[in-house]
């Protein structure tokens, strides 16, 4: 066994190369910026209603779980653009499937942002 991948050093350097990875996705991908500004919207109408510890599960469930998918989307396109650099149909379809995740994650997200923050918000309108 390689004794870096045991140090803290190591460690470090994992932990290095996993933030430069967001910052690749953030800095190159739009519609990671559309997720950035989702999250900080959520976020504030969350602390603005002050929700319970279960309300908030589900928020930050929904909110990581659309960045997952984002972050796996983006380093799919990558390798695939790597695999096929010119363009080919199968590859277009594996960035397109890929795509179809990060769109079935935000929308489960979105219905779990309506089914949490909808009704304060409509106590909210009705007060």
């Amino acid at each position: 066994m390689n004794h870096l991948q045991l140090s803290f050093k190591g460690r470090i350097s994992s932990f290095r190369c996993a933030l430069l990875g967001i910052w690749e996705m953030i800095s190159s991908q739009h519609n990671a910026w559309i997720h950035a500004v989702a999250t900080l919207l959520v976020v504030t109408i969350s602390f603005y209603f002050g929700l319970t510890k279960e309300e908030w599960c589900w928020i930050v469930l929904s909110i990581v779980s659309v960045w997952t998918a984002e972050t796996l989307n983006t380093a799919f396109e990558f390798l695939t653009d790597v695999a096929s650099p010119q363009f080919h149909p199968l590859a277009a379809k594996a960035k397109d499937v890929a795509a179809g995740a990060v769109l079935i994650t935000a929308s489960g997200s979105a219905l779990i942002g309506l089914l949490v923050l909808g009704p304060h918000l409509l106590a909210g309108l009705r007060s």
